[in-house]
């Protein structure tokens, strides 16, 4: 190690032990900010020699990774970043944590793919979704699909697991060299109603979609056919199918399984092995957690975009006892509610909705024009006491359900 690198890690372990002890947090990113800042080289310092795997998208990067690098753990010590922060000071105090690790399994925010695989050099990048997310931020989705169509076009030495149901996706991994298909699912599709390289209609047809109109160099953009495919019986790859019975609920988690699986199978994991890691998992930073309150069973689910919002109200117990529906503006969250306004919320018809959060009053603006029943109170804490004892529901943007979280415990 350089002595500037070195320098560098003795510093960001002191200010990580420092805001662990004044209870400021986990120290995730000041000691990767500052270790940074003392050497700009030292993510691809630490990360030198060893396999990496990438994995983005708009919504399941938390979960996929959890589920790879459970699949990876059975063969390989494997350095991660399990706390989801997933921007460079992040990465490295992810890659400072784990400097003994033979592997490297890491989430990244779509926007820092390029800079973060231009420094680690991945051998692997799993592609799972590409919807509208804190527009403010971000911008629109197009913009990221050609940002990470370039870093894909730049990274010829990556396989990339893409997942062939989403266009924007397809549209991003359609020239790499090494690219595995899998049928993962879309849920969402409002925001793929045309191609994203020539702006021409989408046809969906069942399970296949085409543009109508061919690519400058005369191919059609049509969905690849899989290698891998997920479905209500198993995940079906080389002409069988294996069984897959998670912990975590919904369709979507069935594809970010199979995509995880499918990039586990690039390590040389066996297929079983990978299968019975992705089972294991029951939550991911306390989502679909269940937390205990005031004689409350308080089932926590998160949604951050209308893609994962559409899919959290999929999720629902609709014989619980009460339902909570938390929303905050903050910057991490996206300052841009307009969002609101996409989601299904009418699809809660059949419930009372206990509206709350910094931005609690949007939402009840929102379940006003969908005919649905609902009180306000800024306080996700004091919506819960305001349920039934027994089960109550609670979905959570970021902050919220951060925050939320923090309370109950």
């Amino acid at each position: 190690m350089k002595l500037r690198t070195y320098l560098a890690t003795a510093a960001a372990n002191a200010a990580t032990k420092a805001s662990q002890l004044s209870g400021r947090g986990a120290g995730g990113m000041i000691g990767g900010l500052i270790a940074n800042a003392i050497d700009p080289t030292i993510m691809e310092q630490l990360g030198a020699g060893r396999p990496v795997a990438l994995v983005t998208g708009t919504n399941g990067k938390s979960t996929t990774t959890r589920m790879l690098v459970g699949a990876l753990r059975s063969k390989y010590q494997v350095a991660t970043n399990d706390g989801g922060d997933n921007m460079d000071a992040g990465i490295i105090s992810a890659l400072l944590k784990g400097k003994e690790a033979s592997h490297i399994v890491l989430e990244c925010d779509e926007l820092h793919v390029p800079a973060v695989a231009k420094r680690l050099r991945p051998s692997v990048l799993v592609l799972l979704n590409l919807t509208r997310d804190q527009l403010d931020r971000v911008g629109e989705i197009n913009k990221i699909e050609r940002t990470l169509r370039a870093a894909v076009a730049e990274n010829p030495q990556m396989t990339v697991i893409a997942n062939c149901d989403d266009v924007h996706v397809t549209s991003v991994a359609f020239d790499a060299p090494n690219v595995v298909w899998v049928a993962a699912g879309a849920g969402w599709t409002g925001d793929s109603v045309s191609c994203p390289r020539t702006g021409g209609h989408v046809v969906r047809d069942g399970d296949d979609w085409y543009a109508v109109k061919p690519l400058p160099d005369g191919r059609e953009f049509r969905r690849p056919t899989p290698t891998w495919e997920i479905s209500d019986a198993g995940i079906t790859t080389g002409g069988e199918t294996t069984p897959l019975d998670l912990q975590l609920p919904g369709r979507a988690n069935r594809g970010n399984a199979t995509q995880a699986i499918a990039a586990a199978s690039c390590f040389d994991i066996p297929l079983a092995d990978a299968i019975a890691a992705t089972e294991a998992v029951d939550n991911v930073a306390g989502r679909y957690s269940t937390i205990t309150f005031k004689g409350r069973d308080v089932h926590m689910i998160l949604a951050k975009n209308p893609a994962g919002w559409q899919e959290a109200l999929s999720m629902l117990d609709r014989t619980a006892d009460g339902l909570v529906i938390a929303v905050n503006g903050q910057v991490a969250d996206g300052e841009d509610l307009s969002w609101l306004w996409d989601v299904s919320f009418e699809d809660v018809h059949d419930c009372f909705v206990h509206a709350a959060g910094e931005r609690g009053t949007d939402l009840a603006v929102r379940l006003t024009y969908a005919s649905i029943e609902h009180s306000l109170n800024a306080n996700p804490v004091d919506a819960i006491r305001a349920c039934p004892s027994g089960r109550v529901e609670v979905l959570a943007n970021y902050t919220a359900f951060r925050d939320l979280k923090k309370a109950l415990s």
